[in-house]
């Protein structure tokens, strides 16, 4: 006779078996040390208090849990947006437009790390980095360069950018203004998180309250002025390269989102002015069910903070709208091609999570940039994703999942203790100026790594099914005159530009900075008058301070 409940079926059915056949391990647990049963029934929902009308529901409609669109892929396709950006201008525009060429429909920039926190490639600080992890950008020169030839009414470009995030966004407004392109006309993202910055990764350049400052001056001007783009992408993806489980990451990416639009509402801008232009950077990790989980409870847990906490009354407040990149942290050096198995995985997650936006890691990215081949082998990767796999067929395709929908609830409930024990350290800014977030970072990274090295997490190619192998051929490598190129060129535009009105500009942004009123038309005039990233970013410095190195706690 079939079992009558789960209970009955675990002891008749299931205990027999394991008594012959033992599972495999004691316990089985997610990547976040969530309890994974072997079963799971509408017994398992039934009992966790949710209701499929309310908090499932259908997509397109509050809470979003299954989509903020009703038909999904089945009437646009995500954003295939590979991350890129090395060596020159000139070198990554060739990059873009080879990746416009094989099919991809938009751009993410990488930039080196000078450009990222706030120096010119000639300063002493950027020797050795000069376009080393992205491209080098340091006037309104270098950006025409890069985007020479790309029709910015047409591509939407994503840039990973904090603490220089409104310069940028200014040098992208003024290249865009030479091709003939209006601020109206444009759309793309700019990351601008600055607080992960101090939690995970440590690009900042100024201390956190002014540099929230910056942020909601993004908000407002384009809230005025450039009505498609995206003012700020909370990423809880470096977070998680840190060490974050998918909990931590939920719950300290909505903890960061609240902060703006805490400052943002403080600053007087009311919340459905801007809250629709917010949206989320999330990684895919290798655990598929937990990853696509995450995704559908992150939109329910957004939606639910802007309707209840903010009162938003505009349903696209509510969407939440994030891009997905596969994890480099899982990256091997060791059998690389095993990577292009791990890429697919995760991006497979992301589409089964509903992803607007995706970037596929290449194979090689553990031992170098990418090669053109390998970009290419990625972006194939996604394509196929698309158009072969049926994936893109069916909205939500693994909702009603037993195991996932209980999965999505336990991700919900735990992220919300977590955002619960922050609010009580008086928010973001307070839990980090007492080392919270970076201290449980830490912990789950430690936790991971000693799991590893016990064997008790397995790797493939690294602490399992390990092989001797030849040497990787054929990566990429930069020129190393490349460097010495970028510098040439930045101080011979000190010498041909007009002197007078790069001083007057930068003097008119620093009494703007010293005041109250917004800083991002200060630094477009300063960018438009061929000011640099550096001397803009050393007005900030002078007014703001900089920002020391972080406490780890």
């Amino acid at each position: 006779m079939p079992s009558g409940s789960k209970e009955e079926w675990t002891r008749e059915t299931l205990g027999p078996a394991i008594g012959r056949y033992p599972e495999r391990q004691e316990k089985f647990v997610t990547d976040s040390g969530l309890d994974i049963q072997p079963l799971y029934t509408p017994e398992d929902l039934a009992g966790n208090g949710r209701e499929y009308h309310r908090d499932v529901g259908y997509p397109g409609e509050y809470p979003y849990t299954r989509g903020v669109q009703p038909n999904s892929y089945r009437g646009r396709m995500w954003t295939m947006r590979q991350y890129s950006g090395y060596s020159t201008a000139e070198e990554t525009n060739r990059r873009f437009r080879y990746l416009l060429e094989q099919g991809q429909t938009g751009l993410s920039v990488a930039f080196d790390l000078p450009t990222q926190i706030g120096y010119d490639s000639d300063h002493p600080r950027a020797l050795g980095e000069t376009g080393k992890v992205g491209v080098p950008i340091c006037s309104l020169e270098d950006m025409e360069v890069l985007l020479q030839g790309i029709p910015l009414d047409r591509v939407s470009t994503s840039m990973t950018i904090n603490a220089t995030a409104s310069i940028l966004l200014c040098l992208y407004i003024a290249a865009a203004k030479k091709q003939g392109v209006g601020q109206d006309k444009i759309s793309g993202t700019i990351q601008n998180d600055i607080l992960k910055e101090y939690i995970a990764r440590g690009t900042y350049a100024y201390p956190p309250r002014p540099s929230m400052r910056l942020v909601v001056d993004v908000f407002k001007f384009c809230s005025e002025s450039v009505p498609r783009w995206n003012t700020i992408s909370v990423s809880g993806y470096h977070m998680r390269e840190a060490g974050a489980t998918a909990v931590q990451e939920l719950a300290f990416t909505f903890a960061n989102a609240i902060a703006y639009v805490e400052a943002a509402i403080g600053a007087g801008l009311p919340v459905d002015e801007f809250a629709p232009r917010v949206s989320f950077f999330f990684v895919a990790q290798n655990n598929l069910f937990e990853e696509v989980a995450k995704f559908r409870a992150a939109r329910r847990m957004w939606a639910k903070i802007m309707k209840e906490r903010f009162g938003a009354q505009d349903p696209r407040s509510m969407m939440l709208r994030f891009h997905t990149q596969t994890a480099g942290v899982s990256l091997t050096a060791q059998q690389p091609d095993n990577n292009l198995i791990r890429c697919t995985v995760q991006a497979l997650a992301a589409v089964l999570g509903g992803s607007q936006s995706l970037h596929v890691n290449s194979r090689d990215e553990a031992l170098a940039l990418p090669t053109e081949e390998s970009a290419q082998l990625s972006l194939r990767t996604q394509q196929i994703l698309a158009f072969e796999s049926g994936a893109a067929d069916v909205v939500d395709p693994l909702g009603g999942s037993y195991y996932v929908e209980s999965l999505t609830d336990q991700l919900e409930d735990a992220a919300f203790k977590y955002l619960e024990r922050i609010e009580e350290m008086g928010g973001t800014v307070g839990a980090i100026e007492q080392g919270f977030q970076m201290r449980e970072i830490g912990e789950s990274a430690y936790q991971h790594r000693r799991e590893v090295e016990a064997g008790d997490r397995t790797i493939v190619g690294v602490n399992q099914y390990v092989t001797d192998e030849p040497p990787f051929e054929g990566l990429l490598q930069l020129d190393p005159e490349a460097a010495q190129q970028q510098i040439q060129r930045v101080q011979r535009l000190r010498k041909e530009r007009d002197d007078s009105q790069v001083q007057a500009a930068l003097k008119r942004l620093t009494v703007v900075a010293q005041g109250s009123d917004n800083t991002v038309p200060a630094i477009l005039e300063c960018v438009e008058s061929y000011c640099t990233l550096g001397e803009i970013s050393q007005v900030f410095r002078d007014v703001f301070g900089e920002q020391e190195q972080m406490a780890s706690f």
